[in-house]
Parts: C-alpha cells; sequence; structure tokens
C-alpha cells in the first residue's frame, strides 16, 4: 500500500485511512504482491469499506493525486443554488402577491369618484379658460398673418430658387476649386426647374380655389379667411411667445420616482441603509387617493420604525412638507416591507369635514366616521363591544373628536347618552337636550354627578347580565347585545355610551377618585358585551388620573400629539412607542386632530378627525332631539328630571366579612347574598329577588373586580337539609383582599 505523504506546509493533510482502491475484478490494478491476499483470498478492511460507502467522501486538497487513488465528482451539500424548490409553496406565494387586475383607485368607490372628480372638474377648468380666451388668441392669430405672409413668401422664394444652398456654392468659388462649383451648379439648375413647375402648379391652385371662395357665399368667404389667418399667425409665432396660454401653472411637486426614493432613503443615516444598500420596489409606484404610493422591501437589517425615527429628514431629502410624508409598515408581510406614501397636500393644512353634518340620523352598530387617514379615505370607529380612551396634551383637538363621535351616538335614536363635560366649558353643551343624564363643570358637585353616574352604570351593567342570560337563545344566541334587542325597547338592552371629558379631574380626585375608578374598570371589563360603553378623554395620562386598571382594559385608543414616551404608551398600550406607534412626531398645533388610531383598525393608523365647530355641532343635536321626539324616547335629563339618586355608599368586602361568622370557612353564595339583603335591603335586596343562577351570578360578577373567585364549596341549607355542593365563597380570600386593598390606600396609590 503507497501512503500519500503530507507536505510540510501544511496545505494537504494526512489521510486517516487507506486510499488504496480495491481491484476490480479480473485481476489486481498492478503486478506488486499484495500483503491483504492470503492464499488467493482478499483481506478488506472493514473501516475502509465502510468509508468508501459514504455519499460524500473526503477528497485531497492537493491537484496532484496518486494514480491509484479513485477519482470522482465532489458534491458540497451548503453549495448555493441548483436546490429544488416546492412549485406549489411557489404558487402560492404569487398569488399572495399577485398585483389586481382592477387598479386600486378603481377598486374603491371613494377613490374612483374622488380621482374621477378630479379629472372632470380639470378638464372642465382647462376647457372654460381656453373657451374664455378665444377672442384673445383670434386677436393674436390675425396680428401675427403679416408676418406669417412674409415668412411663407420668403421660404418658397429661397425653396424655389435653392437659396440654402447660395454659401455652398460661394464657398467653392472662394476657394477657386471650379470643379467643385460646376457640379453644385449643375445640381442647382436641376432643382430649379424642377421646383419651379411645382411653385407654380401651387400658385395656379391657390388662385383658382380664391376664385372659387371669391364666387361662394359669405360665410365661406370668411370662414376661409378665418382658415388663411390663423395657417398665417401659427407661422407668423414668435419662438419666445406662444399662442395659448397655460390654464394651470406647472406643479412644483415632483413625480414620485423610484431614484427619488432611494436618494431619499439613503440620505437619512440609517446603520445598513446607504447607496450601495440593496433597495427592493416590490411594486410599481402607482398614484393612490391625493398622492403617491411606493412599496418597498429595506435592506436586510433595516425596519421600518428605523425609517420613521427619521420622518423629519426624510421630508426633507424628498422636499416636501412633513404633513405629506407618511411612512408606515406592514408587519404581515415582515419588518422590513415599508409603505411610503407622500401626499399632495399637507395634512395638517387639510380640513376634514363630518359626514354626519347632513346625516338625517345614524346607525351605531355599523360604527361612528370619525375622520380621514392620510390618503383621504374615511376611517370608521366601531362603538359597540368597545371602550375608548382618548389621549392629548391641551389644545391639541381632543374634545374636537369626542364632538365627533357624540354625533353619531346621538343621531341613532336607539342609544341612551350619558356626558360628562368636566372641563366647565361647555363644548358638549349642544348635546345637552338629547341626555339622559349630563353635566357641565369642574367644581365638586359635577364630579360627584359624574362619580354617580358609574356608580349607576355599575349597577346597570349587573342588571343587563341577568336579564340578557335569561333571553332565549334563539333571540341572543352569542350572549351579546344587538341590533335586534338594542330596538326591543322594552327589553333595557339598547346601548348605553357615557363619554368623560377631562376624566383626569375625576378619577384623580381625593373624594371620589377611588370609587370611580373601581366602578370604570369593573364597567370597561363586564359591560363590552352588554351594550355599556364608556368613551374616556383626558390631558393628563398617569397613574394617578388614569388607573392602570382602565388604560390596560379599552380596546380602542386615539393618541393626539403627546410630549414623551411615558405618556405615548400610557394611552396607546405598552411597547406602541417601541414599534415606531409615536403620537410624539406630531407638531404642535399644526396637528390639532390628528393622531394615531390604535384597535379601530387590523393596523395601527393616523387619523385626522372630523372638525365639527358649535354651530354644526348644535345642528346635530337640534336634528337628533327632533329623531327622539318623534320616536317618544327622550329621557331623564332631555326630559327635565332631576339626577337619579345613586345607592348609597357602601363597601361590599366589609359588608361580606360582617354577615360571615367567625367560624364559617366556606358559604354559598346565595347565603351570602340573603344575608346581605338582610343588611342592607335598599342595596342588596335586588340580589336576593333573583332566581337559581341568577342570584349567584350576582356576587360572582360583583367579587370579580376584587380578583376574587368563587367556586364549588360545600355546605348545608339555612333551614337544615342535606349538604352539596354549591358556588360559594372562602372567607379567607375576603379578608385578603381587604387587607390587600387598604395596604395599597394607605401607601396612596389607586385601587
Amino acid at each position: 500500500m503507497t501512503d500519500i505523504p503530507t507536505e510540510t506546509n501544511g496545505h494537504r493533510p494526512e489521510w486517516p485511512f487507506d486510499l488504496t482502491p480495491i481491484p476490480e475484478q479480473g485481476g489486481p490494478i498492478d503486478d506488486k504482491p499484495r500483503a491483504d491476499v492470503v492464499d488467493g483470498a482478499e483481506v478488506v478492511s472493514l473501516d475502509t469499506a465502510r468509508e468508501r460507502r459514504h455519499p460524500y467522501p473526503p477528497t485531497p486538497a492537493a491537484p496532484e493525486q496518486d494514480p491509484r487513488v479513485l477519482q470522482g465528482e465532489v458534491i458540497r451539500v451548503d453549495l448555493p443554488g441548483g436546490v429544488d424548490r416546492d412549485w406549489r409553496a411557489e404558487l402560492e406565494e404569487k398569488n399572495r402577491t399577485r398585483r389586481p387586475v382592477v387598479p386600486l383607485w378603481l377598486r374603491s368607490r371613494t377613490e374612483a369618484i374622488e380621482t374621477l372628480t378630479w379629472a372632470g372638474e380639470y378638464g372642465a377648468y382647462v376647457a372654460g379658460y381656453q373657451l374664455s380666451r378665444t377672442p384673445l388668441y383670434a386677436g393674436r392669430l390675425a396680428a401675427r398673418s403679416p408676418r406669417g405672409l412674409a415668412r411663407l413668401i420668403y421660404g418658397m422664394v429661397r425653396w424655389t430658387f435653392d437659396l440654402e444652398g447660395e454659401p455652398v456654392r460661394l464657398t467653392a468659388v472662394q476657394k477657386a476649386d471650379p470643379e467643385a462649383y460646376l457640379k453644385l451648379s449643375r445640381q442647382r439648375d436641376s432643382r430649379v426647374r424642377l421646383r419651379v413647375w411645382v411653385t407654380g402648379a401651387a400658385l395656379v391652385t391657390l388662385l383658382i380655389a380664391s376664385l372659387i371662395v371669391a364666387s361662394a357665399p359669405t360665410v365661406a368667404q370668411w370662414s376661409a379667411l378665418a382658415v388663411a389667418l390663423a395657417v398665417l399667425g401659427v407661422i407668423g409665432r414668435p419662438a419666445d411667445r406662444p399662442l395659448i396660454d397655460r390654464a394651470v401653472l406647472p406643479t412644483r411637486v415632483e413625480k414620485l420616482t423610484s431614484d427619488i426614493v432611494v436618494r431619499a432613503l439613503t440620505v437619512l443615516g440609517v446603520s445598513g441603509l446607504n447607496a450601495k444598500a440593496d433597495v427592493n420596489f416590490v411594486a410599481p409606484i402607482t398614484r393612490e387617493g391625493p398622492g403617491w404610493r411606493a412599496d418597498v422591501d429595506l435592506p436586510y437589517g433595516v425596519t421600518v420604525t428605523d425609517v420613521m425615527d427619521k420622518r423629519e429628514r426624510l421630508a426633507s431629502a424628498l422636499r416636501r412638507p412633513l404633513g405629506c410624508i407618511w411612512p408606515e409598515g406592514d408587519s404581515s408581510i415582515h419588518e422590513g416591507r415599508l409603505i411610503l406614501w407622500v401626499g399632495d397636500k399637507d395634512l395638517s393644512k387639510t380640513l376634514v369635514k363630518s359626514p354626519l353634518e347632513k346625516a338625517s340620523s345614524h346607525d351605531v352598530f355599523k360604527g361612528v366616521p370619525f375622520g380621514n387617514d392620510p390618503r383621504g379615505r374615511l376611517v370608521t370607529v366601531p362603538i359597540i363591544e368597545h371602550n375608548i380612551l382618548i389621549g392629548s396634551q391641551p389644545g391639541q383637538g381632543k374634545t374636537a373628536s369626542v364632538r365627533e363621535l357624540a354625533a353619531g351616538l346621538v343621531l341613532d335614536i336607539s342609544t341612551e347618552p350619558w356626558f360628562h363635560e368636566l372641563k366647565g366649558t361647555g363644548d358638549l353643551d349642544p348635546y345637552e337636550q338629547v341626555c339622559h343624564r349630563y353635566v357641565s363643570g369642574i367644581d365638586d358637585a359635577a364630579i360627584g354627578y359624574a362619580a354617580d353616574s358609574l356608580a349607576l352604570l355599575r349597577k346597570e351593567v349587573m342588571r343587563r347580565a341577568a336579564a340578557l342570560k335569561a333571553l332565549p337563545a334563539d333571540l341572543c344566541p352569542d350572549r351579546k347585545v344587538t341590533r335586534q334587542i338594542a330596538d326591543k325597547r322594552s327589553l333595557g338592552l339598547h346601548p348605553l355610551v357615557a363619554i368623560f371629558d377631562e376624566c383626569q379631574n375625576l378619577f384623580a380626585h381625593p373624594d371620589y377618585g377611588a370609587k370611580a375608578g373601581e366602578d370604570a374598570e369593573f364597567i370597561i371589563k363586564l359591560g363590552r358585551a352588554l351594550g355599556v360603553v364608556l368613551i374616556l378623554a383626558t390631558q393628563r395620562p398617569d397613574k394617578d388620573s388614569l388607573p392602570t386598571g382602565i388604560s390596560a382594559n379599552v380596546s380602542i385608543r386615539f393618541c393626539l400629539r403627546v410630549a414623551g414616551q411615558l405618556e405615548n404608551d400610557m394611552i396607546l398600550g405598552t411597547s406602541a412607542y417601541k414599534n415606531g406607534i409615536r403620537a410624539t412626531v406630531f407638531q404642535p398645533k399644526a396637528d390639532a386632530g390628528t393622531g394615531y388610531l390604535v384597535g379601530a383598525t387590523p393596523m395601527a393608523k393616523v387619523v385626522k378627525a372630523a372638525y365639527l365647530d358649535t354651530p354644526a355641532t348644535q345642528r346635530i343635536a337640534d336634528r337628533a332631539h327632533a329623531l327622539r321626539a318623534a320616536a317618544g324616547v327622550l329621557s331623564g335629563h332631555a326630559t327635565g328630571q332631576q339626577p337619579e339618586a345613586t345607592a348609597p355608599a357602601y363597601d361590599l368586602l366589609a359588608d361580606i366579612a360582617a354577615v360571615l361568622a367567625a367560624g364559617e370557612a366556606k358559604v354559598w353564595n346565595e347565603i351570602v347574598v340573603d344575608r346581605l339583603a338582610e343588611l342592607r335591603p335598599e342595596t342588596y335586596g335586588p340580589w336576593a329577588e333573583q332566581e337559581g343562577s341568577a342570584k349567584t351570578a350576582q356576587l360572582t360578577g360583583a367579587l370579580k373586580p376584587y380578583g376574587i373567585k368563587t367556586g364549588q364549596v360545600w355546605g348545608t341549607p339555612k333551614e337544615g337539609g342535606k349538604g352539596a355542593n354549591r358556588i360559594g365563597i372562602v372567607r379567607d380570600d375576603i379578608l385578603n383582599a381587604i387587607t390587600e386593598r387598604d395596604g395599597k390606600k394607605g401607601s396612596g396609590a389607586i385601587s
């Protein structure tokens, strides 16, 4: 056996196995004696045979090989390209990313109407502009016709006698080149002979036409004269003075192109995004609404958030106002998919009109038209089964946003509005005439009235829970309020929407704040499916003025301009700032009414809320009052009734602890409810009047905000009898909850 030598420089490693080939049938490869052949039999190394059977045997690195070493093709498992692909997966991906047959602007009724309206208005304006200047253009043609006649005669003479070749012939004379001159002269003579006949024929034809026109009616004569003057006027037009004026001056806004987008992105200073970076356009740049849309795949490792952080620099690079530049991502594809929309108009200078200004009525179950996104598309906010939180700095359009939502609520006669304006400026006063409960003020009386409303709403939630459960399954299969149920006024399950503007004045109040916070959290958690909705607006989103139990459970959030990350995440939710949803990018005053809307649409969206001034709000409120009066659904404050008296203040946990005996470790719910009704009939009496499971459900629902769960406990009926397992409470759970709550109050926290 011959060993492969190992090079001293280390480039050719020493093989750890025998590379001597196995001889084929018919004889050995060479005639040298084999030490491993004994008595006509071949001794084969098992290790060597196994290595040769390996699908990817190692090969020597050096170009020189021993002639006895096996030759073959080496296949690398990590070799790029040539990999079989799943054609079904590729087809599915192509189907998902295929471009629509119908353009996007035609697929949307709103955008199609807007685009066609714009094109029609533009065409009508240009046509009208030019038609109104027809006498001016006719005068210009008449004034320029003499110059045109002179140019025509001069041109015909030059062409007929080949005067354009005169400079060339003179050059031949100056160079004393007779041969060239004779050649050019013969060429001129042949041209002139032909052109004289052509010119003569043209003149004769023109003369005959003139004679025919002269004998024609006057209208034909004037028409021929007008045509002649128009032709001569066009020929006589000065090069620097066009005949027709521009109806629209050329715009300074550049059409968005891939070169412009790449140039803008590469100057942002984002790591990984430079002139050599691979910026891929996944679709052609198209017109979308009043602007341009570019779908871009950013380089590997660059996210959309990196670009959104540089929005001001991006606007500078694109030479557009900041309110025209709206980058957003599409995380459903990947974090590097950028959708860049560049508008024609600055959003901050656009006035969004409410479609409710002219609406005779509205269906709140279809949501409330709230405003427009930067592309001019209407954005609707769902109301039923949601609670809404609106926050911003003062003067950024928070109350105007509340006004728009309130307009949609009052125009639905099935909705019962409870409005509380705790700033005292009367911004919601036009709606007072249709509200079941209404208050406007910042004093303790107004704050107490709002706190009473939350207490009443809490009782209403518990009543509705029992009422909804009692409905037959065919009427209420999903156990939630629907339009069909809401229209049955006798059931008392119509939508009840309460607005608390400047709610921080309520939740931060030293006397009413803690209890109001507990009631609001209870309503938000349980009232969603029962038709009870809270709309909260605040300008101070901190843990004292907006309890975390409230901010963490609302489903729709609208954040206008705020100062920093903390306020941003208090309103929009934890990590919103980190994920690029940043209301800090809006400019003070300039972007009033513009904010990030989260929860109303599949992805966070920039929206400018529709603006209703006081006269427009008053007209909507008057229309709503007439609708409700005709339907006979005005109630409460709208009919002049005095405020509803709330139940006396009570402490549920303390009352339960009072009715439990010291030796009772576990007690059934129904027994606790009966004891509570004896303790406070005016408060717990309605609970005890319920039958069966509805009776126990009252206590179970009331204990949920305190984190106390009910379960199966062993007990015996109060009148005696056989013991059984029924829904009940554990006494230690009640005592622990009281201890934990009192400890938080002692530390100054709001429970």
